[in-house]
């Protein structure tokens, strides 16, 4: 594996093994972004068990991944030009010990009200470690390894929104359900003592940014002014959302539309998440091979043509398997083999505030997801043509904002890794 500068410097780690020192920079790196998926989707096999101990109906417990999701996009803003303030590491173990911390509360909540105070905790310090840890990546490696890297890292978080669930109901069955947020919480301190051990600080003191809320502020307007990284950014956040509209409204999509049961989710997230994992492996494979903006290119328009497919194949075919998955998993692919590329690219347009960067790129996509689970999902979910065209509307339109980039950065001295 690569062997990123700081690790030979700065972590304390044998010089002679650097690809072992590559092996568990990934794993921790992954673990850091899987925090996210953890935290929502564990609990899910106990909301059953949840709602009869709180004696509140499915509605309200719906709160209990709301509220999660709300606090992490107020805070998403914030990590980044913390981090780029005081340095990576301590916004890290500070965010994990809060999060570990917050998780305990929830483990021991008398009701839900409780639960769901202890919940915004979780939100508020999950994005500590999803959000830096891309930054950490490009602040270690360089060009085509940071995309490998950045690859790596997103293959092994692909299996999270799988395995999150598959280990909530495996706890459930040696234990009630706060045993999943013990669980969780010990994960975020596993985490904490890994990065102390792994991860070096890779922003030092001489380029940090001072902690006031006025310059943190100003970093953030720096880059969200950006028309490059605005166009880049939304590109990514409408062609992700063409994918993310089936996961919104997987409920209905599984359940009321393929009719199958609760325990039949993994005939739809399987087939996707599995498109993730080899888009992912594609991009790192073809990091230095191939330039980051025909890498993107090929990307977008695989999702482009999975979106028509999975129109054609709603309009022939219906709600039937496998065909109503088929599209969903391309688009899957394609998208995330351009990711990796789209965010490195991001990230290197801001090598000074690099953490604003991050924390910019995290919030657009988080807005508009939110947006699309609780305002068009239910709207578009009458039927699997609907959801389709949707689909496609949405990755449509990331696509023109991708050939405007390409468009505006046509001349050769200024479009440098974009």
């Amino acid at each position: 594996g690569p062997t990123p500068r700081g690790l030979l410097t700065g972590s304390g780690m044998p010089r002679s093994s650097p690809r072992r020192a590559g092996a568990l920079l990934t794993l921790v790196l992954a673990g850091m972004s899987m925090l996210g998926p953890f935290s929502i989707d564990t609990p899910f096999p106990a909301f059953a068990q949840m709602r009869g101990d709180f004696g509140v109906g499915a509605e309200q417990m719906q709160l209990v991944v709301s509220a999660y999701m709300l606090a992490f996009a107020v805070m998403t803003p914030f990590h980044g030009p913390l981090s780029d303030a005081i340095g990576r590491k301590p916004v890290i173990i500070g965010a994990l010990t809060a999060y570990a911390m917050a998780s305990v509360g929830c483990a021991l909540s008398p009701n839900l009200s409780v639960l769901l105070f202890f919940r915004v905790l979780q939100g508020l310090s999950a994005g500590g470690s999803t959000i830096i840890g891309r930054t950490i990546i490009r602040d270690l490696f360089d060009g085509p390894e940071a995309q490998r890297m950045m690859s790596r890292v997103m293959m092994i978080f692909g299996l999270a929104p799988a395995v999150a669930p598959i280990i909530g109901g495996l706890l459930l069955r040696v234990g009630p359900w706060p045993a999943i947020f013990w669980f969780i919480g010990g994960f975020a301190l596993l985490l904490g003592a890994a990065v102390l051990a792994v991860i070096p600080e890779t922003h030092p003191a001489e380029r940090r940014r001072p902690l006031r809320l006025g310059p943190m502020l100003s970093d953030l307007w720096q880059v969200a002014r950006s028309g490059e990284f605005e166009r880049m950014s939304w590109a990514i956040t409408f062609v992700f959302a063409g994918q993310f509209i089936y996961i919104g409204a997987a409920a209905i999509f599984v359940v009321d539309l393929l009719g199958k049961g609760e325990g039949d989710f993994w005939m739809f997230f399987v087939p996707m998440i599995s498109g993730v994992i080899v888009g992912s492996w594609i991009s790192g494979r073809a990091a230095g091979r191939v330039s980051a903006r025909r890498l993107i290119t090929v990307g977008f328009s695989f999702s482009a043509a999975a979106a028509v497919l999975g129109v054609l194949l709603a309009v022939a075919f219906g709600p039937v398997l496998p065909w109503a998955v088929v599209g969903p998993s391309l688009i899957a692919l394609g998208s995330g083999t351009a990711f990796p590329t789209i965010q490195v690219a991001l990230l290197d347009l801001f090598p000074s505030v690099r953490g604003a960067a991050a924390s910019v790129a995290g919030v657009m996509p988080l807005a508009t997801n939110a947006v699309i689970a609780s305002a068009v999902a239910p709207i578009v979910t009458g039927s699997v043509t609907a959801l389709a065209l949707t689909s496609l509307a949405l990755i449509v339109l990331g696509c023109l904002l991708w050939v405007w980039h390409l468009a505006a950065t046509a001349d050769p001295s200024r479009a440098t890794s974009q």
